[in-house]
């Protein structure tokens, strides 16, 4: 066992180590700060691997990291081929289970805890749970079932940070502060010694650290509950946990941390500092610039759009699942605090409520990234598209992502929500069609969503004037110049518009924008198939079962077959990197649809050439042919982004 001494020099030099290397590659830094001293007091501790340690969120991990043999790759975080930004099993054998989306922690080590029992082994299990993970549903349940096994030794340390992304909200957050005015704070010395003596049994029951006469609702639920403890005080820390180690039970640690400990600039801004990208940490983050550049986020374009439709409908609620920053909804809330509702971690609860909104009139909008939509996916079925009610979903960060990895890509949507009845699905080309799109779905008498990528668009500043668009009905970007035998029609959907008008010049296709996911123009589709030789889909997300999926489906309800080409995302989960590389590396960027195209109709060519008989059937258009790019993942492991 190390020394305090020794601890502490390491604490102070992984805290240095960790804001050298985030502000080098950019990602989640007040988070990991802090959490410094009890990363290091937990694998003084615990025998690491072979106790389990799960983090949640995951973004918490990153000294955790440090400490566990990748030191020398952090300069590689989140970038291609490099470290992942949240624990990963793949990645080392520390990284007991993969945590990006919270609230997963204490399901997932409870499940480690019985193995251990029904293994008789002797190991330990640790949740480390910080940044709102407890606000989500996924948490209690895990709590609620965990209570019910007394004979199991499983350690929940609660990060106490009062945060989030943005400060924490809700009634657990309250709870947690009326616990720390009740019963004191933990440091090291003399005021843990009745803790530290109740902690000696092993079989005992009590590990409270002040007194109080009303329970904690961890207790209430059947938990032993210790704290609060100074989580930046090694005193403190690594004799609570030494004691709590071998404890029977589902023990509940109350740790008090501040996140962004240890650099001034991220104590004072932790919401500034939770993902920043590269930096000077002498100097810290440029102040924004007050000028709007030309081109605006789809982010920006989502922010302006409510605003002016709060403005002029009183009925216009906002909801997102602690994204409030991430969603573009911090003009909204300074505008209209009364009609802006943070919910915290828990994506079920939003999407719901915007439900309970829309059945009594009122206009709710649900800001929520693609992959957290996720979680809320019987609810959109249930709770709102059965009903038909009127809710709309703004999806961000839908397709390619890039730093955080497969679980943050918004790559199903479309394939998800397509199949969902009574549900409008529209996917902007630009950032003006994104704007008339939201007050489409707004207008509509029924659930909508309109989804649209990270970051800027192909730079089409949106109109002030809202105008609704016509519901299912696509646009033709561009007609081929030849005068007789067109050859390719590019079906495009929503950010591979761009690249498809980009490639079509190349090759002299026609390009259709087609601007709904569902209800698909059908027409559309049915008119370039019986004009041109081949169709061809591009699309952000995943084949099977996307958009171009259903166009084959609307040409083969209407006995229509020809050559069929599908660009988009393949059957794999797509890794970390650059978005523009990784699209790059699906073939979805201009020179990826181009060099598709030529191949599938060189293919095309040879075959028709070798035997009459297939001539005859494409000229007949009774051919259909699929075609899918390498995935992604398999183009990184052949170096193909080199």
């Amino acid at each position: 066992m190390l020394g305090d001494t020794v601890l502490k020099q390491i604490a102070r030099e992984l805290r240095t180590e960790l804001l050298d290397a985030v502000s080098a590659t950019g990602g989640h830094l007040s988070a990991g700060l802090g959490v410094v001293e009890l990363t290091v007091a937990l694998h003084a501790v615990f025998d690491t691997p072979n106790d389990r340690i799960v983090w949640d969120v995951g973004h918490q991990s990153y000294p955790h990291k440090i400490l566990t043999g990748r030191r020398g790759a952090m300069k590689t975080l989140r970038q291609i081929g490099g470290l992942s930004g949240f624990p990963s099993r793949a990645e080392s054998e520390y990284d007991a289970f993969g945590t990006a989306h919270s609230s997963t922690a204490i399901s997932a080590a409870l499940g480690m805890a019985h193995t251990i029992r029904l293994n008789r082994e002797d190991r330990r299990c640790v949740a480390v749970v910080g940044d709102g993970a407890l606000s989500a549903g996924l948490a209690y349940e895990a709590l609620n079932n965990a209570a019910l096994d007394p004979g199991l030794r499983l350690l929940v340390i609660l990060n106490d940070n009062g945060m989030s992304i943005s400060p924490a909200v809700g009634g657990l957050h309250a709870h947690l502060g009326n616990i720390l005015a009740s019963r004191g704070m933990c440091r090291g010395g003399a005021g843990c010694g009745k803790a530290l003596q109740s902690l000696s049994d092993p079989k005992g029951t009590q590990g409270e650290v002040g007194a109080s006469p009303q329970a904690t609702l961890f207790e209430a639920l059947g938990l032993i509950y210790t704290g609060p403890v100074d989580g930046h005080d090694l005193d403190a820390l690594v004799p609570m946990l030494r004691g709590l180690r071998d404890r029977q039970g589902v023990q509940l640690l109350h740790v008090v941390t501040r996140k962004g400990y240890g650099y001034l600039p991220a104590e004072h801004d932790p919401v500034s500092y939770h993902g920043p990208g590269k930096f000077d940490p002498k100097v810290g983050l440029k102040p924004a610039v007050a000028s709007r550049p030309p081109s605006q986020t789809y982010t920006q374009v989502f922010s302006d759009w409510i605003c002016d439709e709060a403005a002029r409908d009183k009925r216009v609620v906002a909801i997102t699942p602690a994204m409030r920053e991430g969603s573009g909804l911090v003009e909204f809330q300074h505008r209209y605090p009364d009609r802006c509702f943070d919910v915290g971690i828990a994506e079920q609860h939003a999407v719901t409520l915007g439900g309970g909104f829309a059945a009594e009139g009122f206009r709710p909008v649900v800001a929520i990234y693609s992959t957290f939509l996720q979680r809320g996916y019987d609810q959109l079925i249930h709770d709102i598209a059965i009903q038909r009610l009127p809710v709309t979903f703004a999806i961000d960060r839908a397709g390619v992502v890039g730093a955080d990895g497969p679980t943050h890509m918004g790559a199903f949507d479309m394939a998800y929500m397509r199949c969902v009845p009574n549900l409008i699905v529209m996917a902007p080309a630009d950032e003006n069609e994104c704007r008339q799109m939201l007050h489409t779905a707004l207008l509509h008498d029924g659930p909508a969503a309109v989804r649209y990528p990270r970051g800027t668009g192909p730079g089409l500043l949106p109109d002030a004037e809202l105008a609704a668009l016509p519901i299912g009905v696509g646009d033709l970007k561009r007609v081929t110049k030849a005068q007789r035998g067109s050859r390719i029609a590019l079906l495009a959907f929503g950010s591979m518009v761009k690249p498809a008008l980009v490639a079509a010049e190349r090759i002299d296709a026609t390009v259709a924008n087609m601007r709904f996911v569902k209800p698909l123009d059908v027409e559309l589709v049915q008119d370039l198939a019986l004009t041109h030789d081949v169709l061809v889909t591009a699309e952000e997300g995943c084949i099977a079962g996307g958009a171009g999926s259903a166009c084959l489906e609307a040409l083969a309800k209407r006995h229509i077959l020809c050559p069929f080409l599908q660009l988009g995302l393949a059957d794999d989960f797509i890794p970390h990197g650059d978005p523009a590389g990784l699209l790059a590396a699906a073939g979805l960027d201009a020179d990826g649809i181009e060099a598709s195209i030529r191949r599938f109709v060189e293919c095309l060519d040879t075959a028709a050439q070798g035997d009459a008989g297939i001539a005859a059937v494409m000229s007949s258009k009774t051919m259909a042919v699929s075609h899918t790019t390498p995935t992604v993942a398999s183009a990184v492991r052949r170096g193909g982004l080199q």
